[in-house]
């Protein structure tokens, strides 16, 4: 089947509204030519989830204007604020300042580590028992399409995926019936000319999608295009995917609204310092593998358990140190284990000098996270 960018654009329509997204044309929703947010919907979502705090109309207003004032000069420093802001949260001083100040998340992320959907028992085999049953959350779920945004120059992405009016993924969609045009013009056209033209848009971003409908991938935006990946496999599934087949894969995987929220949360890295402007979303087998560790080791832990989590065989380039890395972020980030030690262990010296520099700078993802490392011969 061959798509052409109308016919991509009402699938992940369709797609997307079986996840729960709904769908909003563009010049329906009130707002300036030049704003990429959604106001009306933050400002309710702040409001509600922060009523009985008290939350005002002024303080919510001032935590919108706290996101609009991020430089779009410098994208890859505002958004690496900016997520830090949505995975971590961030402290708001009251209007009234004898009123405490106020722990705000920009996401509802109640109920995250509390549910698991019935096919991921296929890849974590033990069900921690005595949890509670997930909560919808309060969030506000769009797909936006035929939204024009005035910057140097108009332009109108394909999709959009607005969380409580945050504009967190970009779509940019190639017609594979047009030999000139091919998935790595939609990577262009987002790195590139969107780059360019309206980069108040990538200020809160946390990923993009590329497809031609046969060709599915996510990625950074400011990560090469060899590091956009297909989410090729949903949880449960006999095997990997290919083709129009991982269209389906892809929403059903990352869009799952319960793990594209933990996704958001707990598996984009960004280096405390980086020359090259890194920032990395996770791959499928990163985030199963890190999700059913933790897990595994939360059900061993003694006295319980009989304190083996599991072990985990990983190829060569697959990516066992980022995978190791969002692991340490869940166990960190854990009430359950309460900032427990971790040591890793390697086998080579040059894996030492790689881990260590990975993961100490790596702190403010893994909450200040101090690192011992050993080399075993």
């Amino acid at each position: 089947m061959k798509f052409t960018e109308e016919k991509l654009e009402k699938a992940f329509i369709e797609l997307l509204g079986q996840e729960g997204f709904q769908h909003r044309l563009g010049y329906t929703i009130p707002r300036t030519v030049d704003d990429v947010l959604i106001e009306e919907d933050l400002k309710n979502f702040l409001l509600k989830q922060y009523q009985q705090q008290g939350l005002t109309i002024t303080e919510a207003k001032s935590i919108i204007l706290q996101l609009r004032t991020l430089s779009s000069s410098d994208l890859y420093e505002s958004n690496k604020t900016f997520v830090k802001m949505l995975s971590d949260g961030f402290i708001l001083k009251r209007e009234d300042r004898s009123q405490k100040d106020i722990y705000i998340q920009l996401i509802d992320y109640a109920g995250l580590n509390k549910h698991r959907q019935p096919e991921e028992e296929h890849l974590i085999s033990l069900v921690a028992e005595g949890e509670e049953h997930y909560k919808e959350d309060n969030n506000i779920y769009s797909f936006v399409n035929q939204l024009e945004i005035y910057g140097y120059e108009k332009r109108i992405p394909d999709g959009i995926v607005y969380i409580n009016g945050l504009p967190l993924v970009v779509f940019e969609f190639k017609s594979a019936i047009r030999e000139e045009a091919t998935i790595y013009d939609a990577y262009k056209q987002l790195t590139v000319r969107y780059r360019r033209d309206i980069p108040e848009l990538f200020k809160y971003n946390a990923f993009c999608v590329i497809s031609d409908g046969i060709n599915n991938k996510a990625g950074s935006f400011f990560a090469p295009y060899e590091f956009y990946y297909g989410w090729r496999r949903v949880a449960g599934l006999a095997k990997e995917v290919d083709g129009i087949d991982s269209m389906y894969t892809l929403v059903q995987g990352m869009f799952h609204k319960n793990r594209l929220r933990d996704i958001i949360r707990n598996f984009i890295y960004i280096p405390d310092t980086s020359k090259k402007n890194e920032k990395i979303v996770c791959r499928y087998p990163q985030y199963y593998a890190a999700r059913a560790l933790f897990e595994n080791i939360k059900k061993a832990q003694k006295p319980g358990g009989n304190g083996k989590g599991g072990t985990y065989f990983g190829a060569t380039g697959s990516g066992k140190s980022f995978t190791m890395l969002y692991l340490t972020r869940l166990l960190m980030k854990s009430e359950h284990f309460e900032s427990p030690t971790i040591v890793l262990i390697t086998d080579r010296t040059d894996l030492d000098d790689q881990l260590s520099g990975q993961f100490t700078n790596a702190k403010q993802f893994i909450d200040n996270f101090e690192c011992f490392i050993r080399y075993c011969a």
